[in-house]
């Protein structure tokens, strides 16, 4: 198991002890052998192990933020667009930008229905989104509210 970081030096969302309790259970420990090595309750680690999966799922979520501000592509796609209609919308958009994806239509639909499950019923987006592209060929979807 790799060395943990002094908690000072560590710049993350995450403390020294729930690093601790993450590697722990990663390694297949249940969360009683946990609390009895780490000489705390069950209740205790349950609480650092779903407090360190916030913090993950926040630091996720804040990297998407970064990283749809960066993206050279942003458009807006309409309710009741079809799902192979946004490869072709993607694909003038980077036209536009002189840009050439590294990607092909099967897998930005691919992408967006992967990352957006929610926002298709059947073939066709369910609501208005604002999909992203990086240069880089991933795609980023945001819902939009009504």
């Amino acid at each position: 198991m790799p060395e943990i970081i002094d908690e000072d030096s560590l710049d993350s969302f995450l403390t020294q002890r729930q690093i601790k309790v993450l590697q722990m259970r990663l390694s297949g420990q249940s969360q009683q052998e946990v609390a009895d090595s780490l000489g705390t309750t069950r209740s205790n680690i349950s609480i650092l192990e779903k407090r360190a999966h916030q913090n993950i799922a926040r630091a996720e979520r804040t990297l998407q933020q970064w990283m749809m501000l960066r993206a050279p592509i942003s458009l807006q796609a309409k309710s009741g667009t079809d799902v192979f209609e946004l490869p072709k919308m993607i694909f003038a958009a980077a036209d536009e930008k002189h840009m050439r994806l590294p990607i092909t239509s099967l897998d930005i639909v691919v992408q967006l229905r992967r990352k957006a499950p929610r926002l298709f019923k059947k073939r066709s987006l369910e609501k208005d989104a604002r999909i992203f592209v990086t240069e880089e060929g991933e795609v980023l979807v945001e819902g939009l509210e009504e």
